[in-house]
């Protein structure tokens, strides 16, 4: 059995279909359709339905998918383990939440530069569940995004939570409520927030709804620093994590809303898959960074 054509029988079954798998594979159909017909020929099975559309494994077909899964992770760790003993280098894909960028970027990744100079560091910036799914597609080499605190994540993804943080309601500082309230005293000033897919405002709008009150919108714009600007120029009230606002240029115009109701916290994790041979030591020292900037560590 050759490696190739166990790669080809997988493209075809992932993608059900050989039209599809030869263009993921950048191949000719033929060449796929013969790379499968080689395989079968040396296990003695079918393992396509070529009769069914989309294309399906047979019984005994999907059963030597998963096992072919289990070779090819085998190989991957085969090439991780020499890899490891190489000097980084080539690119290092990382992914950062929106709310994070303004706060975590420049220092991090000017850090990172100065440690490993011959690393390409390459940065997305997306909301937490977009991360995620980058890091499970072999996207992402590592990302940091909020989660709640008993968030299980899939086998693929190593994940380690890199501390827990308040989510604070904020206001201008001349219209903070004098007494702790609740969200119905307070819903109707509206919000300045992230456009829709932000969790924070997920959080907000599901606990709103559970009260029959309706999430009102002032303003919606990304940067936690022009948000909190905003805030604090009387625009609305607005969400944040406890350690951006204590950093915020803003701060001394702005007042915490004390509120009885909704007290959400978040977790902030390190997301990455499960072997990244030698870009391990460049996360590890992007998560401390991330760590220090944050002051969890």
């Amino acid at each position: 059995m050759k490696l190739d054509d166990i790669t080809a029988f997988m493209s075809a079954v992932r993608c059900q279909s050989i039209i599809h798998a030869a263009e993921s594979l950048q191949l000719t159909q033929p060449a796929i359709t013969r790379r499968i017909q080689n395989l079968e020929h040396d296990l003695g099975v079918e393992l396509l339905d070529r009769n069914t559309k989309p294309l399906k494994p047979t019984v005994i077909g999907l059963r030597v998918y998963k096992q072919c899964l289990a070779i090819l992770r085998e190989m991957e760790n085969l090439r991780e383990l020499v890899a490891s003993d190489r000097a980084p280098s080539g690119m290092l894909r990382i992914g950062v939440p929106q709310t994070l960028s303004d706060a975590v970027l420049p220092h991090a990744f000017k850090q990172l530069k100065a440690a490993y100079p011959d690393l390409h560091t390459q940065v997305s910036t997306d909301w937490g569940s977009h991360l995620l799914g980058g890091i499970e597609k072999d996207e992402l080499d590592a990302a940091v995004a909020f989660f709640p605190s008993r968030k299980v994540f899939s086998g693929s993804v190593v994940a380690n939570s890199l501390g827990s943080m308040n989510l604070l309601v904020v206001c201008a500082k001349d219209q903070a409520p004098k007494r702790p309230c609740k969200l119905a005293d307070c819903y109707q000033n509206g919000w300045v927030l992230n456009p829709d897919g932000c969790g924070f405002r997920s959080s907000l709008q599901h606990t709103l709804m559970e009260q029959g009150l309706e999430l009102r919108v002032n303003l919606e714009t990304f940067g936690v620093e022009l948000q909190l600007g905003l805030v604090a120029d009387g625009l609305g009230l607005g969400l944040v994590p406890g350690p951006l606002l204590e950093r915020s240029a803003h701060y001394e115009r702005l007042a915490v809303v004390s509120l009885k109701d909704f007290k959400p916290t978040i977790d902030l994790w390190l997301l990455q898959p499960r072997f990244l041979g030698n870009l391990q030591g460049p996360v590890d020292f992007f998560q401390k960074l991330i760590g220090q900037t944050l002051n969890f560590l």
